[in-house]
C-alpha cells in the first residue's frame, strides 16, 4: 500500500510524501470442470456458527451507528440521510459525555476571518453544497446523519476496524499552528475498490509515534468505505496514530455535530471539471480560546460542531504542525504503480482549470489571529506520479497546486 500526500509547515510548507509497502490480496479460485447440476456442500455446523455470530455483530453494529431518526431524506446518489435529534448522536455514547452540555457555537471566531477584503474575495469563489439537498433538509434540533447500511460494515476488513483508517505515513514534523483553506473539489478515478483519493489538512499533535493526535478534514473517493466513487466531505480523528481511537465522520463517539445543514461523508456537487467551471470547498479548524474545543467550519457559512479537547493528549493544547494536501492508497495493481488518481488527476504545471489547488491557506496564531504562514516551501518523493508546486500571489495568498495521473510512461 502507497500514500502520497502533499503537505504544508511553517518551514516546509507543501510536500508530497510517498510510502510504498506490497499488499497482497487473497483471493480464492478453483479450476476444473464440474457437473452441471453438482450440489454444493452444506456449510459446517461451526460455519454456520460463525455465520451467524458475525450478522449479530453486523446488526448490533449498525444499532449503534444508525440513530432513530425524527425524517429521513433519500438523496439523489441512492444516499439516505436521517435527520436525528442533537443529543441522541453518536457522539453521547462516549462515557466521558453522559452529561455534556452541548456547545451550541464557539466562544470566539479567530481574528481576521470576517475582513471586508476576505469576505468579498469569498463571495466571487464558486463553492459546493451537498447532493442531498436537493430531495430536503433536516428541521431545527437535529442533524444530519449518513445512515450506514449492511454492505458498508461488511466491506470492512472487520466490525471493529470499520470506519478506521487502514495505514498512516507521515512527513518528518516541523512546528505550525491550526489553519484555514480553500481547495478545489474534483472527482478523481480510482483504480481499485480498496484504494482511494482524498483531499485534506491534518492538524497534528505529538510525535509520530504510537500517540500521534490528528484532526482531519476534506473530502475523498473511497469505494472501500462508501461503495462509490462519489466525492465526499469527510472529517477524521485519532489521538493514538490510528490504532484505536478516533474514525471517519460520525462513525463512532467524539465529535459533536450542532449543524443541521451538513451530513459527515455525504456527497459534495457541483465538482471541478477540467477546462470547465472551478468550486472551492472551504474549510477552517481552530481551537476555541475559552472552551477549548475544535471547532470545524465548512464554507462560509456552516460551524458544523466541534472536537472536545479531551478528546486529545497533545492536541488538547495546541497544534504542533499542519500538513495541506492529498494522499492516495497504491495496492499496486499487476505489480505497477496504480493509476488512481490524485486531486484532477493532472500535474500542477497543467495550472488553474486543469490541476487541482489549495488557496488562501492560512494559520491561526496564538493570538487567535488569522494570518498568512511565513517560510514556504515544497517537497515530493515520486514527482513523476504526482508532484505539487507552491506560490503566493495576492489573489490567492500562499497557495499550491498538486496531483497527478499516477500510472504513466514516466511512472511505469
Amino acid at each position: 500500500m502507497a500514500a502520497a500526500r502533499g503537505c504544508s509547515f511553517r518551514r516546509s510548507l507543501v510536500a508530497a510524501l510517498v510510502a510504498v509497502t506490497a499488499l497482497f490480496l487473497a483471493c480464492g479460485a478453483e479450476g476444473g470442470a464440474a457437473a452441471g447440476n453438482a450440489e454444493m456442500p452444506a456449510p459446517s455446523p461451526l460455519r454456520r456458527r460463525r455465520q451467524l455470530m458475525r450478522q449479530r455483530q453486523v446488526h448490533n453494529h449498525l444499532r449503534r451507528l444508525n440513530k432513530a431518526p425524527l425524517a429521513s431524506i433519500e438523496s439523489p446518489d441512492g444516499d439516505i440521510v436521517d435527520c436525528v435529534h442533537i443529543s441522541n448522536q453518536p457522539a453521547f455514547d462516549h462515557p466521558f459525555l453522559k452529561n455534556h452540555t452541548i456547545q451550541m457555537r464557539p466562544a470566539y471566531h479567530p481574528e481576521g476571518l470576517y475582513d471586508e477584503s476576505k469576505v468579498a474575495s469569498q463571495q466571487n469563489t464558486q463553492t459546493i453544497t451537498q447532493m442531498w439537498h436537493q430531495n430536503g433538509k433536516c428541521p431545527e434540533n437535529t442533524i444530519p446523519i449518513r445512515r450506514t447500511k449492511k454492505e458498508d460494515v461488511l466491506r470492512a476488513s472487520s466490525i471493529r476496524r470499520y470506519g478506521k483508517k487502514k495505514h498512516r505515513s507521515i512527513a518528518n514534523p516541523m512546528s505550525v499552528d491550526p489553519d484555514m483553506l480553500n481547495e478545489s473539489g474534483h472527482q478523481p478515478r480510482i483504480e481499485q475498490a480498496n484504494e482511494f483519493s482524498l483531499s485534506q489538512l491534518w492538524i497534528l499533535g505529538g510525535s509520530f509515534g504510537q500517540d500521534l493526535n490528528s484532526i482531519e478534514a476534506g473530502w475523498q473517493v473511497s469505494p472501500d468505505l462508501y461503495g462509490d466513487n462519489n466525492t465526499r466531505l469527510f472529517t477524521y480523528w485519532t489521538s493514538d496514530a490510528y490504532q484505536a481511537t478516533g474514525c471517519y465522520n460520525l462513525l463512532c463517539s467524539g465529535f459533536i455535530q450542532i449543524n443541521n445543514q451538513i451530513a459527515m461523508g455525504a456527497s459534495i456537487f457541483p465538482l471541478s471539471n477540467y477546462g470547465g467551471s472551478q468550486y472551492d470547498i472551504n474549510i477552517l479548524v481552530w481551537k476555541d480560546p475559552k472552551e477549548g474545543n475544535w471547532w470545524l467550519q465548512f464554507g462560509n457559512d456552516y460551524v458544523l460542531g466541534y472536537w472536545p479537547s479531551f478528546l486529545f493528549s497533545y492536541l488538547a493544547d495546541s497544534a504542533s504542525m499542519i500538513e495541506w494536501g492529498g494522499e492516495v492508497v497504491n495496492s499496486e495493481p499487476d505489480g505497477s504503480h496504480t493509476s488512481t488518481q490524485m486531486g484532477s488527476g493532472h500535474f500542477p504545471e497543467e495550472g488553474f482549470g486543469k490541476s487541482s489547488y489549495f488557496k488562501n491557506i492560512q494559520v491561526v496564531d496564538s493570538s487567535n489571529n488569522l494570518k498568512a504562514p511565513s517560510g514556504v516551501g515544497s517537497f515530493t518523493e515520486q514527482s513523476n506520479c504526482y508532484d505539487v508546486q507552491n506560490g503566493n500571489n495576492g489573489d490567492w495568498g500562499t497557495y499550491f497546486y498538486y496531483g497527478g495521473p499516477g500510472k504513466n510512461p514516466n511512472c511505469p
